[in-house]
């Protein structure tokens, strides 16, 4: 079973930056999609960014031109670069690593780090 480990959490000013970081503890095989999720107290899971093993991003509305999401394939990372931080980015971030309709298959997610954005 492959593990995620997320790093890079904290507290940030407002309009401050942070870079988060998941890292995979084994291979992840064939081509697969890696994301960022993140819930806020209250309120549901969402992603924030995903790309693919290819390079194809998406991001969410709220958060485009303000984080940037990129990957290491080699080494099975994947980074949130997280600039012009607002208060409403306050939540716990989440890694994802998935793939489907091919085998093997998996849905792996790493256990979230508090990313807090306050004065």
């Amino acid at each position: 079973q492959v593990q995620l480990a997320e790093s890079g959490g904290g507290l940030v000013q407002p309009g401050g930056s942070l870079r988060l970081s998941c890292a995979a503890s084994g291979r992840l095989f064939g081509s697969n999609v890696m994301g960022w999720y993140r819930q806020a107290p209250g309120k549901q899971r969402e992603l924030v960014a995903s790309i693919s093993s290819g390079g194809s991003t998406n991001y969410a509305d709220s958060v485009r031109g303000r984080f940037t999401i990129s990957r290491d394939n080699a080494k099975y990372t994947v980074y949130l670069q997280m600039d012009s931080l607002k208060p409403e980015d306050t939540a716990v971030y989440s890694c994802n690593a998935k793939r489907v309709g091919s085998i093997p298959s998996y849905n792996y997610w790493g256990q979230g780090t508090q990313v807090t954005v306050s004065s």
